[in-house]
């Protein structure tokens, strides 16, 4: 499927809306800007900390980066700077390592109009159902930790509070009564933007079409509540269905990481 995604617009859009100017995510978190980054401190063991928007110099780079990454050595919960491979200068994940961070793998920033998503159904003997109440939520964390491995628990609280407050949709995929796959949506309240996150399917049932219809299905949701733009960082396995499907990559981005321990 073609796209007639202007990339440019979109992109600078992206940059403003999701990342300088992005409001934290939790009642108890907050958010940093001056005319360098725009960073994010989040609260607690579940909180997410990190730089989410730079613009920087080559002359005053790595001042910057070592007052940034000593803060980020302080913060509680996960920390990282979200580099993007437009952002500048153009060394700037080198000068990161040279910080001491770590870089993960790269993923795509893929954006889509919510209306242009077509409908997929789920495959034969799968439904879909909105995640309600802390029965389905635990059943969510269940499949995150057999798709992904590890232990989501921490997730499981932060859809909690997300879907109190209106901010987050979850839904499962199930198969008679087996959870079989599980998605959310974060909402951003004064963007166009939402974002589209995990995704993740057990083993046994990849390659049915069940991504595929739980991007379709929160394409329809989000449309419901006047968002124009879907993005998802996606990784390469992800990617060429997302293509198929209308989503168009606007940029690259590693997260460079604290090591721990």
């Amino acid at each position: 499927m073609g796209s007639t995604l202007d990339t440019a617009a979109v992109r600078a859009a992206y940059d403003a809306q999701l990342r300088r100017d992005l409001p934290p995510s939790g009642g108890a978190a907050t958010a940093e800007r001056t005319d360098q980054l725009t960073r994010h401190l989040g609260v607690g063991p579940d909180g997410w900390s990190g730089v989410v928007w730079s613009s920087l110099d080559e002359a005053t780079a790595d001042q910057v980066i070592a007052d940034t990454v000593a803060w980020l050595r302080t913060v509680e919960g996960h920390a990282e700077w979200k580099l993007h491979h437009h952002d500048t200068p153009a060394d700037l994940g080198a000068r990161l390592t040279a910080a001491g961070l770590v870089a993960d793998g790269v993923e795509s920033v893929m954006v889509a109009e919510a209306a242009a998503v077509p409908h997929f159904e789920p495959p034969a003997g799968v439904r879909l159902v909105e995640v309600a109440d802390d029965a389905d939520i635990d059943r969510a964390v269940l499949v995150h930790d057999l798709a992904f491995g590890g232990d989501h628990s921490g997730l499981g609280r932060r859809m909690r509070v997300g879907l109190a407050a209106g901010l987050m949709d979850v839904v499962l995929a199930v198969a008679g009564d087996e959870p079989v796959s599980a998605a959310r949506t974060d909402y951003y309240p004064g963007t166009e933007f939402a974002g589209l996150w995990g995704g993740g399917t057990v083993e046994a049932w990849r390659g049915r079409g069940i991504y595929r219809a739980l991007v379709s299905h929160r394409a329809r949701r989000a449309e419901q509540r006047g968002v124009r733009y879907l993005q998802v960082d996606a990784l390469p396995t992800s990617r060429p269905i997302l293509e198929r499907v209308g989503f168009t990559a606007i940029a690259l981005t590693t997260p460079y990481t604290v090591p721990r321990g």
